[in-house]
């Protein structure tokens, strides 16, 4: 019986198992969703949760226990400039775990562990990236016109 047990063991002893969610962590923070396993997505998400409720703080000491368990200083830096100011007003609650259905090589249960909000960001970044390509291509239709067509 596992009475007063917490966590997940995910099959690794201590030191492998610290590496894969600090791996898993960073990830979620650097790219704002990731697709793993079902168990390891629950195994990180209170982690995430509690990096960035670190975020929110903004002390010398929050930033320094982040960059501790962080494997990069690009994470670090991501998470209390952006996610920090982001999630600041929010009481909790700042992942979601989507299952996916089963993978095809091992039939192992697949989730995305997803930051919230991060499609409306990812929608805004599309929007903005598809109105530069039409402003550029109507600049350059315009500086076509003085010019021969090529033929």
């Amino acid at each position: 019986m596992r009475h007063k047990r917490s966590g997940y063991k995910l099959k690794r002893d201590a030191g492998s198992r610290n590496s894969l969610l600090k791996g898993l962590v960073t990830s979620v923070i650097e790219q704002e969703r990731i697709i793993t396993t079902v168990p390891k997505a629950k195994a990180a998400k209170p982690l995430v949760e509690k990096m960035i409720t670190l975020a929110k703080r903004d002390t010398l000491h929050a930033r320094r226990q982040a960059a501790a368990f962080l494997e990069t200083p690009a994470a670090v830096k991501k998470l209390f400039d952006k996610l920090g100011t982001r999630f600041g007003q929010r009481p909790g609650g700042y992942t979601r775990v989507v299952k996916l259905g089963w993978r095809k090589g091992d039939g192992a249960e697949q989730a995305m562990l997803e930051l919230v909000g991060s499609e409306l960001v990812k929608r805004a970044a599309e929007r903005a990236k598809r109105r530069e390509e039409r402003l550029n291509q109507l600049r350059q239709g315009q500086h076509g016109e003085g010019e021969a067509p090529e033929e």
